[in-house]
């Protein structure tokens, strides 16, 4: 037989000058494996599977990766295997690469993933842990992603998360990988439905490394009222590691904020800025709450700093951070905006929006626009800039008019809003969102029968909507009339919200109502806490007010005055009790 080698010069008998060296360094040419008759039969194999009989070229080419022992032969096999849909063919290749080539791991990873697609999960054991065991600790936390993913496609998902466990059953009882191979099978026995079983796993990752904010992680995903263990694991890691994983304590203050726990979520990024300063996205989440809690000097602060440490990152070539980084900065631009017409600066306010850039943050830029000039007295230019805005979707349309209803529900022109209002709910009878403002609207102008019927076919068209629950209870209970059923509609309200302040401070209000009022200061007294709104306020100063408490009721009323001077609960509430604090 021919055998195809490498081609050689021969020696000259005289070196050039300047070539010994690059001489000396040269391995010597090899001969290759690669005979005439094995080129033909890959050549052959080739023709063949790309002229429609996948099955014979399959054949030739295994057959030469065989002889020639090529990794690159057999991971062809395998792809001509999976084009013509023969999993058990690509399988076959793939073991027979790793019995040629023991040590491949690429072998070792394709036989895997076939196994799993095949889904044949019961044999994926052992490999499994030899990937695992030929994994180093840097590459881990790759790994294990991978893994995760993987294996989260099977159909018998409970079979899988037990397939995993029993291949990382040397990671499981190690201190410096235990945490995220606990953490690993946690994922999955959560993607079979079993939220116990990975509550469990994410607590003995936790028991066996601490440090690893992999179990913390996975308990974040189940932070829920049902789920009353998963926050202490998140607590325990962040509390004992105050400068590790950041993006953890943000994810983490996040879920507080969609939990309306405001205060501990402002307490984690209070934390958060002090041991990492330098980090800009927790000073806009911090301003952000601030400013929701009416501390405005504090949020301006915050919000600036965050401008300041994103201009600092300019230099960051990644295309998405830019984007994020931008839009960030439009929102701080807002948020800036919004504290600047608190204090009725109007030009501040116009001068912070026209900082801000991009053709969606415009549409909302020229949206406050109008807000402010309603605000000025300039109800119908408002009016109008809102109208001259583009429709590129339906949205746009709809956001358009939800913005010129609100601003004559600012400017108290309700009936114009009211009239806006029933056109549009006309046309789409089962849009919650209309209904809800309609019945809104219909309260300020005393419609209560209107309010009511409203809301009842709110919460015929979506039994899960809280406000809904929350709003027909409250209006009953501030009336004084139905108390019994007002406290049976807030208390659906509560199930369906738990956490949110403006749900317990209905349901403190009509407790005070039924004559509870030691119960009534107990719920107002925390949801003020937790959210120091005047509202809130107003109701809370009110209770004790009543009770003798005046001057604690004093203190309540001022401070809520400091936040909102204007609320018409407060004002309201101070003029019927003649107070004047």
């Amino acid at each position: 037989m021919l055998t195809i080698e490498h081609s050689a010069q021969p020696k000259p008998a005289v070196k050039p000058k300047g070539t010994a060296a690059k001489a000396a360094s040269e391995p010597a040419p090899q001969p290759s494996a690669l005979t005439a008759d094995l080129f033909y039969e890959i050549l052959m194999g080739e023709m063949t599977a790309r002229s429609g009989d996948p099955g014979s070229g399959y054949a030739l080419v295994l057959d030469a990766a065989r002889r020639l022992r090529d990794g690159k032969l057999f991971q062809r096999a395998v792809e001509i295997a999976l084009q013509s849909r023969s999993g058990d063919a690509a399988l076959a290749a793939a073991r027979a690469w790793q019995e040629a080539l023991p040590t491949s791991r690429d072998a070792r990873r394709i036989e895997l993933q076939i196994l799993i697609a095949l889904n044949r999960i019961g044999e994926t054991v052992e490999p499994l842990r030899a990937e695992v065991a030929a994994t180093s600790q840097v590459e881990r936390p790759l790994l294990m992603a991978v893994i995760a993913r993987n294996y989260a496609r099977a159909s018998d998902k409970k079979l899988a998360a037990s397939v995993v466990e029993q291949a990382l059953v040397d990671e499981l009882k190690s201190p410096t990988s235990g945490g995220l191979a606990w953490a690993t099978v946690g994922r999955l026995r959560l993607n079979a439905g079993d939220a116990s079983g990975a509550l469990e796993a994410a607590r003995k990752g936790q028991e066996i490394d601490p440090a690893s904010d992999a179990p913390a992680a996975l308990a974040l995903e189940m932070i829920d009222p049902g789920q009353p263990l998963a926050e202490p694991i998140v607590t325990r890691y962040l509390s004992s590691n105050p400068k590790a994983a950041p993006d953890l304590r943000i994810a983490y203050a996040r879920v507080l904020v969609e939990n309306r726990r405001f205060n501990d979520s402002a307490a984690q990024l209070q934390v958060l800025t002090t041991s990492r300063p330098e980090l800009a996205e927790p000073w806009l989440l911090l301003g952000s709450l601030q400013m929701q809690a009416r501390q405005d000097a504090a949020a301006e602060t915050s919000i600036k700093r965050f401008i300041e440490l994103s201009a600092n990152r300019g230099g960051n070539k990644d295309a998405d951070d830019a984007a994020d980084r931008k839009r960030g900065v439009s929102q701080a631009y807002f948020a800036l905006s919004q504290l600047a017409e608190r204090r009725k600066d109007f030009t501040a306010a116009e001068r912070w929006l026209a900082r801000v850039d991009g053709a969606d943050e415009l549409v909302a830029a020229q949206t406050r626009r109008a807000a402010l000039l309603a605000r000025q007295g300039k109800l119908p230019q408002a009016r109008e800039m809102i109208r001259s805005l583009p429709e590129r979707t339906p949205d746009d349309k709809k956001q358009k008019f939800l913005a010129e209803v609100q601003l004559l529900r600012d400017a108290k022109q309700y009936q114009a809003a009211y009239d806006m209002l029933a056109q549009a709910s006309a046309k789409s009878p089962d849009d919650g969102d209309l209904v809800y403002d309609q019945a809104m609207v219909a309260e300020k102008l005393n419609r209560l029968d209107d309010m009511e019927r409203l809301l009842r076919r709110l919460i015929e068209l979506k039994p899960e909507s809280q406000n809904a629950y929350n709003a027909l209870g409250y209006s009953f209970a501030d009336r004084k009339i139905r108390l019994d059923e007002a406290r049976t509609l807030i208390q659906k309200a509560v199930q369906l919200a738990p956490e949110d302040p403006f749900i317990a401070d209905s349901l403190g209000w009509v407790e005070f109502r039924l004559g509870n009022t030691t119960e009534a200061i107990r719920i107002l007294e925390a949801a003020y806490k937790t959210r120091p709104d005047p509202e809130i306020g107003a109701h809370f100063g009110e209770v004790l007010w009543s009770t003798g408490q005046k001057d604690r009721a004093v203190t309540v009323w001022k401070e809520a005055l400091l936040s909102d001077a204007e609320n018409e609960t407060l004002q309201e509430t101070l003029k019927r009790l003649r107070v004047k604090p």
